[in-house]
């Protein structure tokens, strides 16, 4: 028997401490899947997101009082998920040479190194143009064409208008369809 995730009743077990751990396993099992996935794509290898994942969850559980509902939880997570990514990229940028004339070509050898990347050809295309965008575009894109997420949503996690969020997803899929077109 599948229970159904309700978010009002989550939150309502949220609020008593009987019942919080409960209610942050029902919210774990509920968005793991499409966090990790969201984190993946942002930072490609599979430790590198188990372990953004984790901190995520530490973060969110550490930091549950301090959720007040004027978003969804989802919105919350994902925010968290995005901080920690963009926390990690900027210490690896830092922490990393590379290539002055290719800075992707360490991020791409590390993709196609990856055991458990399991695209194909095309999918491995996909996520090579994906490297070539700035990382804001990057994460719009992600968002919005592998998470179909509603630019209101993004625009609630990210901090931008939905405008500037329109324009990014535009000037990203200009960007992948440019360097698909050079490819082939």
């Amino acid at each position: 028997m599948s229970i159904t995730y309700n978010e009002r009743e989550v939150l309502a077990l949220l609020q008593d401490e009987k019942t919080q751990r409960r209610a942050f396993e029902m919210i774990v099992s509920q968005y793991s899947e499409q966090l990790y996935w969201q984190i993946r794509r942002m930072v490609l290898t599979h430790e590198d997101a188990n372990d953004l994942l984790q901190n995520t969850f530490i973060k969110a559980w550490t930091n549950i009082d301090y959720f007040r509902a004027e978003a969804k939880l989802s919105t919350w997570l994902y925010r968290i998920a995005l901080n920690e990514c963009l926390t990690f990229l900027n210490k690896q940028r830092a922490s990393t040479t590379v290539s002055l004339d290719d800075p992707a070509a360490d991020t791409i050898q590390r993709l196609e190194g990856d055991v458990y990347f399991s695209g194909d050809e095309a999918q491995m295309l996909l996520q090579k143009a994906l490297l070539t965008l700035p990382e804001k575009q990057r994460i719009v894109f992600n968002l919005k064409y592998y998470q179909e997420m509603k630019y209101e949503e993004m625009s609630d996690i990210l901090g931008t208008s939905v405008g500037a969020l329109k324009a990014s997803y535009h000037h990203a899929v200009k960007k992948i369809e440019q360097f698909l077109a050079s490819r082939s």
